[in-house]
């Protein structure tokens, strides 16, 4: 039997308990969100791997388990869903709920299905509407437990789906459950710093905040020539009262953990003393470590611990959350690391004995080690992305300033 502290999901968590509860940052509490229901309903993805499988029994193997409180997320209701995606879409894909993807093709017009981004990026899947409630209700979840102030971390690995838009499925998301959580938090919070380390550009996430002051969105991400989304230009800086509280760092394959944290520790930083964030939502994709599918950055665990470590500095409420990440062991490896930070244990290089420990071969060890590849982000290119940010840092208001965000 497992052994750690469990506690029912609770829809009492809100955000009239007094937040002076919150623990210090050298003692987190930190609430972990997961259930086998939650597992079985993300391994329907076929693109997802088993890796929140993987990466919990990793955690578990490293007995960090002991050290969190495990929290069973809740279905998001259909009003909760509706908070950000529209009516037309949830209607659909509660439609389709119960089909199977044959009674799908037959019963459903091909334009319909089309229409709601159900296809090739985000294929049908049995019960894709009670999994979308499911992803969605467990990053709400997340955001109640620190709403509560009970805790003063709250991690999901299973959250992180950035790409789902308003009115449709889209880059394999069918819900953005990060949005539905950025608007719990805005129920207390003042100002959200959103931060996406992905590999792809955070754009429904961006797209949601665009317009307001309240949210800053800061996403690390390719972008090259026919690479999706095809969005998040260093230019792209959010539109009206959220003109500059949107900050994208646009980057060429083959970027190592040196030059990575030269360039965003110093823009976090800057960043954080300029918006003066209550909270920090985090979208720890693991993609752009070296050995995934996609090849395209070459870090190691270093340049994500990094920034999680300028987080905990902060000492404010953070919402850690999972993402792309399409080598299953290293992204475990990634994100066992980072939660063992933010529960300031250390971790044995060693891979302990689990079920899993066979796929962590040959050097079972808990490190990634940089892959050989060009780098086609020169001194220059990093040097013009600065410049640029730190000009339009420079145009963010503090809280205090006198001029209302909305």
């Amino acid at each position: 039997m497992e052994r750690y502290d469990y506690e029912e999901s609770d829809p009492s968590l809100s955000m009239e308990n007094d937040a002076s509860t919150q623990q210090t940052q050298s003692h987190p509490s930190v609430a972990y969100i997961h259930s086998q229901d939650f597992e079985m309903h993300l391994n329907k993805h076929p693109r997802l791997h088993g890796t929140v499988t993987v990466t919990h029994n990793l955690i578990r193997a490293y007995q960090l388990l002991d050290h969190v409180t495990v929290i069973p997320p809740s279905f998001a209701t259909v009003e909760e869903l509706k908070s950000f995606h529209s009516e037309e879409y949830i209607d659909f894909l509660k439609k389709i709920n119960e089909l199977s993807e044959e009674e799908l093709i037959e019963e459903v017009e091909e334009e319909e299905i089309e229409k709601y981004g159900i296809g090739y990026d985000c294929p049908f899947i049995p019960h894709i509407f009670d999994a979308a409630s499911m992803i969605g209700g467990a990053t709400i979840t997340a955001a109640k437990a620190l709403l509560s102030g009970k805790y003063h971390v709250a991690v999901n690995w299973g959250g992180g789906w950035h790409h789902a838009k308003k009115d449709q499925a889209d880059g394999f998301c069918y819900v953005n459950d990060i949005v539905l959580g950025i608007l719990h938090l805005l129920q207390k919070y003042k100002r959200v710093l959103y931060v996406d380390l992905d590999l792809h550009h955070g754009d429904g996430v961006e797209e949601a905040f665009a317009h307001t002051s309240r949210v800053l969105c800061f996403s690390v991400h390719k972008n090259e020539r026919g690479f999706y989304p095809g969005t998040g230009l260093l230019n792209d800086i959010g539109y009206g009262k959220g003109r500059y509280y949107t900050i994208n760092v646009p980057l060429l394959d083959g970027i190592q953990d040196s030059q990575y944290i030269e360039l965003i520790i110093p823009l976090l930083s800057k960043t954080q003393k300029k918006f003066q964030p209550d909270i920090v939502v985090c979208q720890c994709g693991a993609d752009t470590l070296a050995g995934d599918p996609f090849a395209s950055f070459n870090l190691t665990l270093k340049a994500p611990a990094e920034c999680m470590k300028l987080f905990k500095s902060w000492n404010i409420p953070l919402l850690a959350l999972g993402g792309g990440g399409y080598n299953a062991v290293n992204t475990a490896r990634c994100w066992t690391y980072l939660l063992s930070l933010l529960l300031d244990k250390t971790v044995e290089s060693d891979i302990p004995d689990h079920k899993y420990l066979m796929k962590y071969g040959p050097d079972y060890e808990i490190q990634i080690c940089p892959r050989t590849m060009p780098n086609r982000n020169s001194i220059e290119h990093l040097k013009s992305i600065t410049d640029t940010i730190l000009k339009n840092i420079d145009y963010i208001q503090g809280p205090y300033s006198g001029i209302a965000g909305s």
